[in-house]
């Protein structure tokens, strides 16, 4: 028999999932069960139209509604596949290449100038970029999940650093009450919220006031790249920062709002500890009605066709 709450459908990830959906991807199971359970998610992704801002299917919130109704007994999923043990890579995957320069680059940013980013996009190029991250990062290289962009700092000199954009933090208290948005809502338009995951000066630079010359260009530059590459226009830029480690001179000085500090204590998932430390919030707007859309229901991704 099915659940109260089953047989009017499940509001998941902000999205309402009918029970004539339910009965057909229970259909696709039986019908598809040679299939891995990553694959029936795909699949079932693909007829509800359940799909990302970038048009990707949300196959990872889909995969947790069928387990979850496995764990109800209102399905039976596929056995698990076991994955082949191999070793774990924390960081680049290939011999390193980076070095030092035998020469610090030191002085001002009009002696540097023109500062670019450079966008990184083959596959090479994004194998070294993790290098230099893993290296000279005191946070290392850890895989960005999503959506992302990818940048070198560079001038006629070489490179400068390393940026890193990725998707925004699922919940932060204090970000959600300023935008003012609603549960469903941040849960339909978190996509359009974006973080600068990583921001690198590689430690042979000094060069003052490049960092926020930087931050100015990377504004400018995801309201251009971001929708090239995904499909769709952010609307909110985030980052936070360790006051442990740095002051975020460089962020309120290109025109970043703080906002305030995280509480420290991360998402809790069940059987996982996660211990973090309170960070500074700031936020850049991106567009200047960003608040009033980011709490409407009409913002839309990439049309997939």
């Amino acid at each position: 028999m099915m659940g109260k709450e089953e047989s009017r459908g499940l509001v998941r990830c902000g999205r309402e999932i009918s029970s004539e959906e339910l009965e057909a991807a229970r259909e696709t199971v039986k019908l598809c069960w040679g299939l891995s359970r990553a694959e029936l998610a795909e699949t079932i992704c693909e007829h509800w139209d359940w799909v990302t801002a970038s048009g990707a299917g949300k196959a990872t919130a889909c995969l947790n509604v069928l387990e979850e109704l496995e764990r109800n007994g209102e399905l039976q999923l596929p056995a698990r596949q076991k994955r082949p043990k191999t070793e774990r890579v924390r960081g680049a995957e290939h011999t390193p290449r980076t070095a030092a320069p035998d020469e610090a680059v030191v002085g001002k940013l009009g002696d540097v100038s023109p500062v670019r980013l450079d966008l990184v996009e083959e596959k090479d190029r994004a194998k070294l970029w993790n290098e230099y991250l893993d290296r000279y990062h005191y946070l290392e290289y850890r895989k960005p999940f999503g959506c992302t962009l990818r940048y070198f700092i560079g001038c006629e000199r070489g490179w400068l650093g390393c940026v890193l954009v990725a998707g925004a933090a699922k919940a932060i208290k204090t970000r959600d009450e300023w935008i003012g948005w609603s549960k469903q809502r941040r849960q339909q338009n978190l996509p359009w919220v974006i973080n600068n995951t990583r921001l690198l000066i590689f430690p042979w630079v000094e060069i003052g006031h490049l960092a926020s010359h930087v931050l100015g260009q990377l504004a400018r530059r995801v309201r251009e790249d971001w929708p090239r590459r995904w499909g769709y226009e952010p609307l909110l830029m985030e980052t936070f920062v360790d006051p442990a480690e740095f002051s975020g001179t460089c962020y309120r000085a290109a025109g970043w709002i703080e906002l305030g500090r995280t509480t420290g204590q991360g998402l809790c998932r069940k059987g996982h500890a996660y211990r973090s430390t309170p960070k500074r919030i700031y936020v850049k707007a991106l567009a200047k009605d960003f608040r009033e859309r980011l709490c409407s229901g009409a913002l839309q991704g990439r049309v997939v066709e």
